[in-house]
């Protein structure tokens, strides 16, 4: 247990000693908003922080019966390239995470997940973001499209795991939901596998 001396801000672990005086919004985009809150801090100092706010994501490694990955290849405007990833996308307002997973899985690679396993949920960029992102394996998949998004030109590869990992080591995967969720289910598999 960490150890605080006296005076310091915070008395315990768990504690919060943060109050939002004040939120505003000041950016509102497609998926996501900007809200800043004026915070009034332990020492009694006041600071403003800009906070992306967001509904939520899922990404799903998709495992065929063959033992493939499938991959989407698509341009992430932030990066200037098109990149390999795991299938992924926002949540709407108050859709379950699972629901979300079906849906991106017919959207982005044409396939119906018939067991989803979760494998992990976390805040992807605690720093300056709400969003918390749901990671999940998909298997028994059989083909069922959905319309893709006007705005996606993907392109779906398959890797088996260890050539994604191979990939990975390469340089070739570079996005952290997917090196996250190739771990987690080398792991998943090597526990089933006894």
């Amino acid at each position: 247990m960490p150890s605080y001396s006296p005076g310091s801000a915070c008395t315990s672990p768990n504690r919060v000693d943060f109050k939002v005086l004040q939120s505003e919004l000041v950016y509102k985009a497609h998926k996501f908003d900007v809200r800043r809150d004026h915070i009034q801090l332990p020492d009694g100092r006041t600071g403003d922080y800009d906070i992306v706010v967001h509904n939520g994501a899922v990404a799903m490694l998709p495992l065929d019966a063959d033992g493939r990955i499938h991959f989407v290849r698509q341009f992430r405007p932030s990066t200037g390239k098109r990149i390999l990833e795991i299938p992924a996308g926002t949540l709407e307002p108050g859709e379950p995470p699972e629901a979300c997973a079906q849906r991106e899985l017919r959207e982005e690679i044409g396939m119906a997940p018939g067991r989803l396993t979760p494998l992990s949920d976390f805040y992807l960029a605690p720093g300056y973001s709400t969003e918390r992102m749901y990671i999940f394996l998909a298997e028994e998949l059989t083909p069922e499209e959905l319309p893709a998004d006007e705005d996606e030109f993907l392109q779906v590869e398959k890797l088996s795991l260890a050539e994604a990992f191979v990939a990975m080591q390469g340089g070739e995967i570079e996005e952290a939901k997917t090196m996250l969720a190739l771990y987690l289910t080398r792991e998943l598999l090597q526990k089933r596998a006894g």
